[in-house]
């Protein structure tokens, strides 16, 4: 087996180990949902709203902490302003975005082009920067941010796309808040 295959297969797994980590976020999220201890913690906080969404915001952008930050800020709506939280969760997730984005950017695109051939990863890359994917793909991490999934995969996007940093920060907060929003309004509808 020669040095590329090990290459590509070592990253396959370290995308593999990132889509498990995604799915015990998620049972953690439940399980801590379930037994209370969000509650615990949301109840602790109560009357300092804004700071508990902001926090909760900030997790909202990480693919390992998405689920306990969702439930969390679904819990603080219950007993605050829609709005508040809203607003405090969004400025916490762009900061949390612009971290991730200052940081961790490339960690995904990283293990996505090390685990594909390299001519596939080439023409994708070029794609990005011509004709209709260069302002589609930019959208299309702006999407995944206001969605439930986890920012990496917005966040390497809009990294790929060359989006400058004093462009995402207004994306990520509009986008944040507007995800938040669908998120509350949702789990509005559930009960």
């Amino acid at each position: 087996m020669t040095t590329k295959n090990t290459k590509q297969k070592k990253n396959a797994y370290a995308l593999v180990r990132d889509v498990v980590m995604i799915a015990i976020g998620i049972a953690l999220a439940l399980i801590l949902s379930k037994i209370g201890f969000i509650d615990y913690v949301v109840s602790f906080f109560k009357d300092y709203y804004v700071v508990s969404s902001f926090i909760a915001g900030m997790f909202f952008t990480s693919v390992f902490t998405i689920a306990p930050a969702s439930v969390t800020l679904i819990h603080i709506a219950q007993n605050s302003p829609t709005s508040g939280v809203v607003f405090w969760g969004g400025l916490g997730a762009m900061v949390g975005d612009l971290i991730l984005f200052l940081f961790i950017k490339d960690r995904f695109a990283d293990h996505l082009k090390k685990s594909f051939k390299t001519s596939t990863v080439k023409h994708f890359m070029k794609s990005l920067h011509f004709g209709f994917m260069r302002w589609l793909s930019p959208v299309i991490g702006a999407l995944i941010i206001a969605s439930p999934l986890p920012d990496e995969f917005g966040i390497t996007l809009l990294g790929m796309s060359k989006v400058k940093t004093i462009v995402l920060i207004p994306i990520t907060f509009f986008m944040n808040m507007l995800g938040i929003y669908l998120l509350i309004e949702f789990s509005h509808l559930l009960h």
